[in-house]
């Protein structure tokens, strides 16, 4: 996938942080980034990921807890991580100093609170942006995100495991192998179709667990509005426990 091509372009534009997911980079890669002077941060799903991602010279995780939307972060997809993102931030933070970034589920302020609380530096949301005019999500993606559907996870579209809203691909093909890219390449023109066609049963539907409480307003709104919340759980939970 022109990893090294990408390396080369990624030191010769100096952006300030390079995120890996997927799979843990080799020190030397790691090195060679930081020397163009950018931050590395690397997905963990584990606390075994979190500890070879130390090892390789990471500069903070990303901490993704099971109930993120869309692809799952391990570097074995054979073996995800199936913990939860509060225990799996407070098992991580037992292993390194490094900031964590935590991922998975969160949608509010309150839930960013909490992962605060649990030992995170920041907070990585995605699926609480899916409705907002900026995001291009098509209109049954739309439609789906609004509802109280349930989530799983699923190779059916990639190869890779993911979190999608539970829809009528996943349920004809539950037992799909992990074969990532070649699933992907494979179902990408029905996927295309479907969206293009409205029907949602026939492409992914990504979302955390938590895509209830995504709201449909502008990024910068939802930014103002979950920074807002988040000061208010805190203070809320200060008064409590003082």
């Amino acid at each position: 996938d022109g990893y090294a091509e990408k390396l080369d372009l990624l030191t010769t534009l100096r952006v300030p942080i390079v995120s890996f997911a997927f799979g843990c980079p080799s020190a030397d890669d790691v090195a060679r980034i930081r020397d163009a002077g950018s931050a590395v941060w690397i997905t963990v799903t584990t606390p075994a990921e979190a500890q070879l991602a130390v090892r390789a010279g990471a500069d903070a995780l990303v901490v993704q807890g099971t109930e993120a939307g869309g692809h799952r972060g391990s570097f074995d997809d054979t073996a995800p991580g199936e913990i939860g993102l509060l225990a799996l931030l407070r098992l991580v933070a037992s292993e390194t100093d490094l900031p964590l970034i935590a991922a998975g589920g969160l949608a509010d302020g309150a839930g960013i609170a909490a992962a605060l609380v649990a030992g995170a530096s920041a907070a990585q949301l995605g699926t609480a942006f899916m409705l907002s005019p900026e995001a291009g999500t098509s209109p049954a993606h739309r439609a789906a995100l609004a509802t109280d559907a349930p989530t799983a996870l699923t190779r059916a579209f990639t190869g890779r495991t993911a979190r999608s809203i539970v829809n009528g691909f996943m349920r004809e093909h539950p037992d799909a192998p992990a074969a990532y890219p070649e699933i992907h390449h494979l179902t990408n023109p029905m996927r295309r179709a479907a969206r293009a066609a409205g029907d949602a049963d026939g492409f992914q539907l990504w979302a955390g667990q938590g895509h209830r409480r995504a709201r449909e307003l502008p990024a910068a709104e939802v930014v103002r509005t979950l920074v807002a919340e988040t000061s208010d759980a805190i203070r809320r939970v200060a008064g409590q426990v003082g």
